[in-house]
């Protein structure tokens, strides 16, 4: 019985001291989009620093995303579809995100304070 009630303590404390962590990580999160249809986007245009998972769905053949900034380049490839996550350090400053067959219409900035 008293091995039971100290897992159990142990359990309580160990999920109570979890419980910030899991939440930030929660708030931390983007979601990006290139196409279908000849457009780019992502759900913020200012954030603060810090880490990010960013859910990337890149819905065309004809398209990417392509993340650029302080220490980020990632990028999807054309002319894969699909659905990508990325955990990236975002800094201070400005980011660019674009599609790069076709960047001098489709790009957006994401500034970082």
């Amino acid at each position: 019985m008293r091995l039971v009630l100290v897992a159990t303590c142990v359990l309580v404390l160990g999920v109570a001291s979890a419980g910030p962590a899991l939440a930030s990580g929660r708030a931390n999160e983007l979601t990006a989009t290139a196409g279908p249809e000849f457009s780019i986007s992502i759900d913020q245009s200012s954030v603060k620093a810090g880490t990010y998972v960013i859910t990337v769905n890149d819905l065309s053949k004809k398209q990417n995303f392509h993340l650029t900034g302080p220490g980020v380049n990632k990028k999807t490839t054309v002319p894969q579809k699909g659905t990508v996550k990325w955990t990236v350090k975002l800094r201070k400053g400005t980011y660019t995100y674009v599609s790069d067959p076709y960047a001098d219409f489709l790009s957006g900035k994401l500034t970082v304070t």
